[in-house]
């Protein structure tokens, strides 16, 4: 049985040769030995294993926008359907999230109010008290984030877990499925190159990247997150 990281876009080419790429980041928070994670780079055409022989998967972020239904985004969500048909452990990040959101019957789009970015704090939602994947966390925690488009309507039978004051679905379960706004994989020099890498575009959307760059911390419970599904993969294997 094979765990895949799905990677559905890069980061910018001066990020990636300095940092790595999404991937990677991914790879060290899950605590991952060396070849322990397939990646499948369907956003360049890999294609997917089949569902029966996938024991768990992550979606990664992307620049890319769900709404604009590229090919290779409408085969991944069909795929996405049948794995959480068949239980199998998903933990959607940004573009991740929002895919598996619209996949499932949700809607994606540009949030009203322009981007979010930076550290911002998430707040658990009564129901992640009891979540397999959220339960224990700290009520309200830092976390990455950056992005446009937001998940605005949930799918049928979700449960949302997490949100803030911009954004009303940060963190949501659908079965073994889960899907997070935020960036868990970020630390806070990847954070950092994001904010001086998009300075105009946040500019032009009303956004300083110089108060947003205060706003900078370190997020160790975010983090957190992808060794949690990490332990739940092995909790299921055992």
């Amino acid at each position: 049985m094979q765990k895949i990281i799905i990677k559905t876009g890069r980061t910018y080419p001066a990020l990636a040769a300095q940092l790595g790429d999404f991937e990677n980041w991914i790879e060290r928070e899950l605590g991952a030995a060396p070849g322990e994670w397939r990646v499948v780079d369907v956003q360049r055409g890999e294609a997917l294993p089949a569902v029966a022989d996938c024991a768990g998967a992550v979606l990664t972020g992307s620049p890319a926008m769900v709404s604009d239904y590229e090919e290779w985004s409408v085969s991944t969500a069909a795929w996405l359907r049948e794995a959480v048909a068949g239980n199998v452990p998903l933990l959607g990040i940004c573009y991740g999230h929002q895919l598996l959101a619209d996949a499932l019957g949700g809607q994606v789009g540009y949030h009203p109010q322009g981007p979010e970015a930076g550290v911002v704090d998430i707040r658990l939602l009564p129901e992640a008290g009891q979540d397999p994947l959220l339960a224990g966390l700290p009520a309200a925690f830092p976390a990455a984030v950056i992005h446009w488009q937001s998940v605005t309507a949930l799918p049928p039978g979700a449960v949302r877990l997490a949100a803030n004051d911009f954004e009303a679905n940060h963190a949501f379960r659908i079965g073994s499925a889960w899907g997070v706004q935020f960036h868990p994989e970020f630390d806070t020099a990847a954070m950092a190159a994001y904010l001086h890498h998009l300075a105009p575009a946040l500019q032009a959307a009303g956004k300083s990247a110089e108060v947003l760059h205060q706003s900078l911390r370190p997020t160790p419970h975010a983090a957190g997150l992808l060794q949690r599904f990490a332990r739940l993969l092995a909790h299921q294997a055992a």
